[in-house]
């Protein structure tokens, strides 16, 4: 009888807290919450942009939205958001449709987990 393993759907996000401090410590309280939150905006809106592009067929916007969220994820510190950004490239271009599919969903989960994540650690209001 072949074993079934069920696969939990949730992972935690990984947030750089040293670049998350870094930013703060350069910038100061105020000033850095504003950038963090121009930059929690800024990934919220490619996340969608990236689910439009991918609902309609337009895998070489999404990818290129996908390459651009990875850039500001990992400049604010959104370790896993900005891998799994990377990963929708990759699988784009080896054609994979199966992992483009599972990416754009794990896309979704590690986004709104990783925006919570560092909204939370950074306490911005």
């Amino acid at each position: 009888m072949a074993r079934i393993t069920a696969l939990t759907l949730a992972e935690p996000a990984r947030v750089d807290r040293a670049r998350v401090a870094a930013i703060m410590a350069e910038l100061g309280e105020t000033a850095g919450q504003q950038v963090i939150c121009m930059a929690l905006e800024q990934l919220a809106g490619i996340l969608g942009t990236v689910e439009t592009a991918l609902a309609a067929d337009d895998l070489a916007r999404a990818v290129a939205e996908a390459e651009r969220m990875s850039r500001l994820a990992w400049q604010i510190g959104l370790v896993s958001l900005a891998g799994v950004a990377m990963d929708l490239g990759g699988a784009a271009e080896h054609g994979d449709q199966p992992a483009i599919a599972a990416i754009r969903r794990r896309l979704q989960r590690v986004g709104n987990g990783s925006l919570t994540a560092i909204w939370d650690r950074a306490a911005l209001p």
